[in-house]
């Protein structure tokens, strides 16, 4: 059935509220909304944020199919978001109802109290690394003692950072750390005012294609997980909607894998980078995954947790199981249909 087809809000409410209240893991009496013909859009607006780090959420935008199947009765809003950082800010202000964020950020976020889920995967990026200016004495993790190391507190490449220093023997107290926006980052590092950044591709990558930077360490395992989250007030009252989001959302998946140069040219063009950049930047990212949140994801974060609490972005070790244990929302991203999307 098409989703196209105006879903009730009464019959999901229920489970929702539910699974929203007792933060169930993946698998746990997961129940997802049913459609009733005939009835409205639980809202008027749809506000959802786009990233260069998402390359799903820019296709979705880019082929318009949420419009297509909300039509005149939903206004649909796109915000940009310039890091996982700011998607959460947009998220806890009330100001998005779905924003993508890394893992490790939704977790820090809902660590410190921001009344957020996920409700699905979007995508495996190998989005994160720490690069030097070419040419620089610095070749390894543990050169960056003592040095000025440009990141973005809150987002994957800042956490990617605290690890990498972990696996060294450093802490943050070892290196002069400089918080800048990604973007900022990238013309620290260029212009010579940091030592190092922990960067994001696509800015990483333009960067080294550029040969004004290389990378010193990149490890994918460090890398969380691509989360799209919703507040938990947008999931209990409008159930229909998420799950409309989360359709479009495996539409774009296998889109992007059936279109993978028409994925690297819509990054290319919203990004204002050169296509071989966004090439590799798609070739950096899975994008073939289960969308399903759950274990795979806690275990990664699980990792994480921990670090938080030892650099003090987290007060104890009981907010972070906490917030593991309500973090993830299975129920949109089992029940979702890519071919409800028209």
């Amino acid at each position: 059935m098409s989703t196209r087809t105006r879903l009730t809000l009464l019959t999901a409410t229920t489970a929702v509220v539910a699974m929203a209240m007792t933060g169930c893991v993946a698998g746990e009496g997961s129940v997802a909304p049913e459609p009733t013909e005939g009835a409205e859009w639980s809202d008027t607006t749809l506000t959802l944020d786009f990233a260069t780090y998402n390359p799903l959420s820019l296709i979705i935008k880019d082929q318009g199919w949420l419009e297509a199947e909300l039509g005149d009765d939903v206004t649909v809003e796109w915000v940009q978001s310039a890091g996982s950082n700011k998607a959460n800010e947009a998220l806890r202000a009330g100001a998005i109802d779905v924003g993508s964020t890394a893992g490790s950020a939704a977790l820090l976020a809902r660590s410190n109290g921001s009344p957020i889920q996920v409700i699905n995967i979007f995508t495996q990026p190998n989005w994160a690394a720490i690069a030097v200016p070419t040419g620089s004495d610095i070749t390894s993790v543990a050169d960056l003692a003592g040095g000025t190391v440009a990141a973005t507190k809150g987002t994957d490449p800042y956490f990617f950072l605290l690890q990498a220093l972990a696996e060294e023997g450093l802490t943050l107290a070892d290196i002069s750390l400089q918080n800048l926006q990604h973007a900022d980052g990238k013309t620290a590092l260029e212009t010579g005012a940091v030592d190092a950044w922990a960067g994001l591709d696509p800015l990483l990558a333009t960067s080294v294609y550029n040969g004004a930077a290389e990378i010193i360490y990149d490890n994918v395992d460090f890398n969380s997980y691509g989360f799209l989250n919703a507040t938990e007030d947008f999931i209990t009252n409008h159930p229909d909607l998420a799950q409309l989001v989360v359709n479009a959302y495996e539409k774009a998946r296998l889109w992007a894998l059936e279109n993978p140069d028409e994925t690297a040219a819509i990054l290319a063009e919203v990004a204002g980078i050169d296509i071989a950049i966004a090439e590799a930047t798609i070739a950096r990212t899975v994008i073939d995954i289960d969308n399903v949140p759950g274990d795979a994801q806690r275990d990664v974060l699980s990792v994480i947790g921990p670090i938080f609490v030892e650099s003090g972005d987290v007060p104890n070790q009981e907010l972070i199981d906490a917030a593991l244990d309500a973090l993830f929302n299975d129920t949109f991203a089992l029940a979702a249909d890519p071919n409800a999307i028209a």
